[in-house]
C-alpha cells in the first residue's frame, strides 16, 4: 500500500502541493482494507509492530458478496444514515453517514446520481468559506484515500454537492460535514458499486424516512 506519507497535512492549503493524498502507514492501510478502526486492530494484534512482510494478524472476516444493485437511495439527515432500496422497496443496505450543520445545511428533496468518481482529485473554491482555509483563490488536491473526500465521489444533481468518503472513518456520524454526505470509504465505495448514473437520491428528516 506504500509509499506512505510522512504525515498527513491538517490544512487544505498544505495538501495541495502533495502528489498523492496517500495512507500514512501500514497500519492505517490494514485497518481500512478490512473495514475497521486503527483501534480495533490494535486491540486485536496487540503485539503487532505493522512494520514487517509476513506477519500474522487477527482480522475482521468480510463478506465476498458483492452489493445488490440499488435503484434508489435515501439519506436520513436526522438518523444520520444512508439506506440503499432496491426496484421493489426491498431495503439492501444500510450506512451510518455525516450530514451538514445548519450553517452548511445537507439539500433537501430529491436528486440524481451525475457522476462516480474513484480516487477523485478535490477542488477547493473560495466561495465554499470552509472554517480555516483561508485561500482566496481555488485550488486541487491529489486523489488518495486521504483526500478531503476519501477514495470516492458520488457527484449529485444539485451543483458541488456528493456523496463521499474520508480520511478519517471514526468521525463518520459523530461530526458534521461541509453540506455533502460523508460516509466511510469503504462504505462509500460499496454505494457507489451499486448504483449508475440516474439513480435517484431522496434527502428526508426522520419523520419523511421510509419503513
Amino acid at each position: 500500500a506504500g509509499p506512505f506519507l510522512d504525515k498527513l497535512p491538517v490544512k487544505m492549503e498544505a495538501m495541495k502541493s502533495l502528489k498523492k493524498l496517500s495512507y500514512t502507514s501500514a497500519e492505517e492501510a490494514l485497518a481500512e482494507r478490512f473495514h475497521m478502526s486503527r483501534d480495533l486492530l490494535e486491540v486485536l494484534n496487540p503485539k503487532a509492530k505493522f512494520d514487517k512482510a509476513g506477519e500474522t494478524l487477527t482480522i475482521v472476516k468480510l463478506s465476498d458478496r458483492q452489493p445488490d444493485k440499488a435503484a434508489r437511495l435515501e439519506v436520513d439527515k436526522v438518523r444520520q444514515t444512508v439506506k440503499a432500496f432496491s426496484a421493489d422497496g426491498a431495503l439492501l443496505a444500510f450506512y451510518p453517514a455525516s450530514v451538514g450543520s445548519e450553517e452548511k445545511p445537507t439539500p433537501s428533496g430529491v436528486l440524481r446520481v451525475t457522476s462516480i468518481h474513484a480516487n477523485p482529485v478535490y477542488r477547493y473554491d473560495p466561495n465554499y468559506k470552509f472554517k480555516g482555509v483561508k485561500s482566496k483563490k481555488p485550488f486541487t488536491i491529489a486523489g488518495g484515500p486521504n483526500n478531503p473526500v476519501g477514495s470516492m465521489w458520488i457527484g449529485l444533481s444539485e451543483k458541488s454537492y456528493g456523496i463521499h468518503g474520508t480520511s478519517d472513518p471514526s468521525r463518520v456520524s459523530k461530526s458534521d460535514s461541509h453540506g455533502c454526505v460523508r460516509l466511510t470509504n469503504w462504505d462509500a465505495e460499496r454505494v457507489a458499486a451499486a448504483i449508475t448514473k440516474g439513480v435517484e437520491v431522496n434527502f428526508v428528516d426522520g419523520k419523511q424516512a421510509a419503513r
